[in-house]
């Protein structure tokens, strides 16, 4: 089963669910944890894994040969990113805007173009106290997170649980991560731009109509508008956690919550219980 752990907005706790989630289950079931959140990963700094490998990931971009080019502007005219212009006697690239489509060297008449690669991220993976750990890394300043997200996304290994920690928001990078999962978990905090982000997030999650279910972090906080969108919506809440101090210092230490406070070890195999029945039964589904 595949359980992604989402939400609309940074902050809300999604690594915190997300790890502790994967430490209550080690002994219980083959858990992996894949950290999609490649333009800001977190996870490893809870769990500390040994890293094993690493692999570069590389995206597809367009060379020219000189030679066979005509320059009649065929590539530029398919290029749905202007990743190709065509000037009297030359040819263009920014690698920066290619998506990696393959449009310009498959259209070329003159079988001018061929693909290179070039390095966009990395993905590691290792180990963390019996749990399977991979992460990604986008380079810095490179604009397009999807092709490292879908090299982590590789690695994920169905004989167990997989749980995805997703980044922050609603736009490409969070659906490439949250597609093709068992379950959402939507993590969000009891204010006005928590519940504004949730709604968000739940719009994006009844596109794939995926179950889903909420997780209220740092509850109490006024957080009967939570409560009530959840129960307009259908949208079960699984679980609780509340505002605390004591929680607060241990994310700030990077000790993982159940390690910190262990009682809190069988709350998170309750909440993988309950996610479970909803997967079996077909529950969840938020209605269109």
């Amino acid at each position: 089963m595949i359980i992604a752990v989402a939400s609309g907005k940074g902050g809300t706790g999604k690594t915190l669910m997300a790890t502790s989630l994967a430490l209550s289950l080690k002994e219980k079931a083959r858990v992996q944890l894949l950290d999609c959140d490649v333009e800001e990963p977190n996870a490893h700094l809870l769990l500390n894994p040994a890293i094993s490998g690493r692999e570069p990931v590389c995206m597809p971009v367009p060379q020219i040969e000189k030679g066979k080019c005509n320059y009649c502007g065929k590539c530029a005219q398919v290029c749905a990113y202007h990743a190709i212009a065509v000037v009297p006697g030359y040819v263009l690239t920014f690698p920066e805007l290619c998506h990696g489509c393959g449009a310009c060297s498959y259209l070329c008449p003159e079988g001018a173009i061929s693909e290179v690669g070039r390095e966009v991220g990395v993905v590691e993976w290792g180990n963390s106290d019996g749990v399977e750990f991979v992460h990604g890394r986008l380079n810095v300043g490179e604009p397009l997170a999807l092709p490292v997200i879908r090299k982590v996304k590789q690695f994920a290994n169905r004989d167990g649980v997989v749980i995805v920690d997703v980044s922050p928001g609603t736009s490409c990078p969070v659906v490439e991560a949250v597609k093709g999962s068992d379950f959402c978990l939507l993590v969000t905090e009891p204010t006005l731009f928590g519940l504004n982000d949730l709604v968000l997030a739940v719009s994006m999650v009844r596109e794939f109509d995926v179950p889903c279910g909420v997780v209220i972090n740092r509850a109490g906080m006024k957080d009967g508008l939570v409560r009530d969108y959840c129960e307009k919506e259908g949208i079960p809440i699984l679980l609780t956690i509340p505002l605390d101090m004591e929680i607060a210092r241990l994310y700030s230490r990077g000790i993982p919550l159940v390690v910190g406070l262990p009682e809190w070890r069988r709350h998170f195999i309750e909440l993988f219980d309950k996610i479970g029945d909803m997967v079996h039964e077909g529950t969840g589904r938020i209605k269109r």
